[in-house]
């Protein structure tokens, strides 16, 4: 008996149970990647100083997504005020492009800027995070159509199809948000491409939300525009010899609010 027991204790898993292991591991992790979570690399400085170039953020896809009977235990919730939120770009010009932005404006809400500040239903918004033209460098220098939204002429940077829809939004001087859309813009308010500039995001191109920060590398703003493979072997092994130096450490698992 003890020589039986012996016996059992030794036997070698087979190569069918190996591959049936592995099998059921990458099926739950595409599952997971798929519909529960997914990472992503902020590419620009549009949401800083919530997040920074070289961020790699964990991305929530359950909790904005219709309820479901089948999964009674995840957290669906609406979409709230100042939700950050990660999106499909909703125009045209540049299909698939996921951004990720502020929402500031919901359903019925009438939204106006007044010199960088945000007025929401009449009432002008605390936004500490937020950058505004107070001329400390070129970037910051006021604006007339990007600060005093929406009260001046079109941009010449505005996407075709929000240049020819934005005037019928506006009511008394202000944006007044429709049904299944969103407002959004970048904490960087005096550098980011969002809504003024392309329209409204529909609240089904909303793919979650950025819970925290699991790794953060100090990134050059322009790597963004270098996609040879030659320039991205280069990144990669500048990331590989300056892993340790580069990393922002204090950053790993910092909440994204």
């Amino acid at each position: 008996m003890a020589k039986l027991v012996l016996e059992e204790q030794e036997r070698k898993e087979t190569l069918l149970e190996s591959i049936s292991g592995m099998a059921v591991v990458l099926v739950i992790g595409l599952f997971v990647l798929t519909f529960v979570a997914q990472n992503f690399e902020i590419p620009s400085p549009s949401m800083v100083p919530t997040l920074l170039i070289g961020d790699h953020v964990l991305v929530d896809h359950a909790a904005f997504a219709p309820p479901a009977k089948w999964m009674p235990l995840i957290p669906y919730r609406a979409i709230q005020h100042n939700d950050v939120v990660v999106f499909l770009k909703p125009n045209p010009e540049s299909p698939d492009l996921i951004l990720v932005k502020r929402a500031i404006g919901l359903p019925g809400d009438r939204i106006h800027l007044r010199h960088g500040i945000l007025y929401r239903n009449g009432v002008a918004q605390k936004e500490p995070q937020i950058s505004v033209p107070d001329g400390s460098d070129p970037a910051h220098t006021y604006d007339p159509f990007r600060d005093d939204f929406p009260g001046g002429p079109a941009d010449t940077l505005m996407t075709a199809t929000w240049a020819n829809e934005w005037q019928s939004h506006i009511v008394n001087g202000e944006l007044v948000v429709p049904d299944d859309m969103i407002l959004g813009l970048g904490d960087n308010r005096v550098g980011s491409l969002d809504s003024r500039f392309w329209g409204f995001i529909p609240r089904k191109a909303v793919l979650g939300r950025p819970l925290f920060v699991y790794w953060s590398f100090m990134t050059p703003e322009d790597q963004q525009y270098k996609t040879s493979a030659g320039e991205r072997v280069a990144f990669f092994t500048h990331v590989v010899i300056h892993f340790f130096d580069r990393t922002r450490w204090k950053r790993t698992f910092h909440r994204i609010v």
